[in-house]
């Protein structure tokens, strides 16, 4: 299995596609929406919710590509998934990344994508039309006559179809098919809301019919232009291409939404999603260190109010954390929680991202935008790592604030939103103000309410809680079953200074989970090497500098390191220090390295 080196064909973008995939794991009634070389989107009709590959999980996809003969295996893994349940089942919406390709199956794909045309039906067109049609689609687009009706449904069920070019002197028999497909197509799909896999509204129709009639099929949307018969080879050319670049859209746009409202969902799941134990939240976890305590009191007393909140913290200290618990408890929880990293991209794609964009704004704006700020209107918007912004989106953004109008790029119509504003930074905003890299008054605006979370090295009585939250967590996420933290893992976790903070401590216990053995506690042996060499020891509680204390913690190292080097078994620990095993026994339990149970 090989990836396709990129150098060998041009690059492409994604293009509709409308082909059976198998996949493994097994998923039903799967099928393709749209391509490109990096990944490709799946609709489906599971049997059951559990059927087929979730969200991270890899997936084998096989399938084959029209008019090639060319057949395509590639190994990726599912990005997001989408279920929503109808009355006719279930329907599952995939985005899956491409990972390796079997054999030279990548460059057949880069090469399909590179230079496939668009393919197009011509139904009923005699041989005078036949040969018009190829001359004005000539380098454009490869034309399928079809002669018969039946003929017509098997190309289109191929599923790469572009258009529908209905021609021939027959006024009956070309309405007919006209009426068949929009009758096919409210059966299919009687909401609209669907993949757009049909033609009905990509049908360029070039047959007599009365102006009254062909309008009344324009405005219900069962035809997308009507040219006549025998029209100019020029206009029949741009509204084949403009008819497959409207398919391209709106399967790209189909997919955004359904992209956009599990996002949403997933969004409102771990505003409420327990973070502890069952019926233990975030904000539950039990924070021992007074700092920390004082930041709950400080997130519960603003959450209700409409204020602009400024967390400040270094990274991975968990400020989207307290944004969504923010968000939770300010009265707007079921409604959108919008999160937005400002580092992530450039000033024009983050400005088009939050405010939108209307159609022709700049080059590949194809449709409009509506923006974050709108799709959070009546919740709330998260805007990590603030301090990237530059100063004409941050004056932008300030008006967003007082005002509430959002102005999408290259439109003149604002729209009024009523968004909660929550800003973090990794730096203090006030440092990069007096350094000229911020903007004095969105700073001042947003720093009405800044609450600063403190690193982990500076709360160490959170540790032990945090720890055993997230051992929950991943024992179920994970299906293990450790059953906590031992001493000697706690020991090293307290001496340990932590520069990725809480999501640094999230990913040591995450890996001391998915190490443990059944029922096993997370000790010492689990945890990375480089965390054990770089901890600093506790002093011993009792210790005061005398001999006994000093014994203690000698004979406490002794026998930690015998257990460790020997799995944890106790009768050969005892081997190794030339001790009764019922002896160590009791002494390992004293010093909390071993339990019996």
């Amino acid at each position: 299995m090989t990836r396709p080196e990129s150098a060998q064909v041009p690059r492409s973008e994604r293009k509709p596609l409308y082909v059976k995939v198998v996949t493994q794991p097994a998923l039903h009634g799967c099928w393709s929406v749209n391509i490109s070389e990096t990944g490709i989107g799946l609709i489906a009709t599971p049997r059951r919710p559990s059927e087929g590959p979730h969200e991270n999980e890899p997936v084998e996809l096989s399938f084959s590509l029209p008019d090639t003969g060319a057949y395509v295996r590639v190994r990726g893994t599912v990005r997001w998934r989408h279920d929503t349940a109808g009355s006719a089942g279930t329907v599952a919406a995939l985005g899956v990344s491409f990972g390796a390709f079997d054999a030279a199956d990548g460059v057949k794909l880069a090469r399909y994508l590179s230079t496939s045309h668009l393919q197009v039906v011509a139904a009923y067109a005699s041989d005078d039309e036949s040969r018009a049609v190829r001359q004005a689609l000539d380098g454009v687009a490869t034309p399928h006559f079809a002669v018969h009706a039946e003929d017509v449904h098997a190309l289109l069920s191929r599923g790469d179809m572009a258009a529908l070019l209905v021609c021939g002197q027959d006024e009956a028999q070309a309405l007919a098919l006209v009426e068949s497909l929009g009758a096919l197509r409210a059966e299919v799909d009687p909401t609209g809301a669907g993949p757009p896999s049909d033609l009905a509204s990509r049908i360029v129709y070039c047959a007599p019919a009365a102006p009254e009639r062909l309008v009344a099929l324009f405005n219900s949307g069962r035809i997308y232009r009507a040219l006549g018969a025998w029209p100019d080879p020029e206009d029949l050319r741009q509204a084949v291409l403009q008819a497959g670049r409207e398919h391209g859209f709106r399967t790209e746009q189909w997919r955004m939404a359904l992209e956009l409202e599990r996002n949403l969902l997933r969004e409102r799941a771990l505003a409420h999603a327990p973070v502890g134990g069952p019926g233990r939240t975030a904000e539950d976890v039990g924070f021992r260190s007074p700092a920390m305590q004082r930041v709950m009191e400080m997130v519960r007393l603003v959450a209700p109010h409409r204020v602009a909140v400024l967390l400040q913290g270094e990274t991975g200290t968990g400020k989207e954390v307290l944004a969504r618990i923010l968000h939770r408890l300010s009265g707007r929880g079921d409604l959108p929680l919008v999160v937005q990293d400002c580092g992530a991209l450039t000033e024009t794609l983050l400005e088009s991202e939050l405010f939108g964009h209307v159609k022709g704004a700049f080059t590949g704006a194809v449709s409009d935008h509506p923006g974050l700020f709108v799709l959070a209107n009546g919740g709330t918007i998260f805007l990590d790592e603030i301090e990237n912004t530059t100063p004409n989106l941050q004056a932008k953004l300030l008006r967003v604030l007082e005002t509430g109008d959002v102005r999408p790029v290259g439109g003149t119509q604002v729209r009024h939103v009523d968004v909660r504003v929550v800003a973090a930074s990794n730096r203090d905003l006030g440092e990069e103000v007096r350094g000229g890299r911020f903007r004095a008054d969105l700073f001042y605006r947003l720093n009405s309410f800044t609450i600063d979370i403190p690193p982990l090295r500076e709360r160490p009585e959170d540790i032990p809680e945090l720890a055993r939250a997230f051992v929950e967590q991943f024992n179920r996420t994970l299906k293990r079953s450790a059953t906590g933290v031992a001493p000697d893992a706690d020991e090293v976790m307290h001496g340990y200074g932590w520069p990725g903070n809480v999501r640094e401590l999230r990913n040591v216990v995450e890996r001391a989970v998915l190490l443990s053995r059944p029922g096993e506690m997370l000790t010492r042996r689990l945890l990375p090497p480089a965390l054990i060499n770089s901890a600093v020891p506790r002093a011993d509680p009792a210790g005061d500098g005398s001999l006994r204390a000093r014994l203690h913690q000698v004979e406490r190292e002794l026998i930690r390191e015998a257990l460790e080097r020997h799995g944890g078994v106790l009768r050969r620990a005892a081997v190794a220090l030339g001790m009764d095993p019922v002896t160590l026994g009791r002494r390992a339990r004293r010093h909390g390295l071993w339990n019996p149970e």
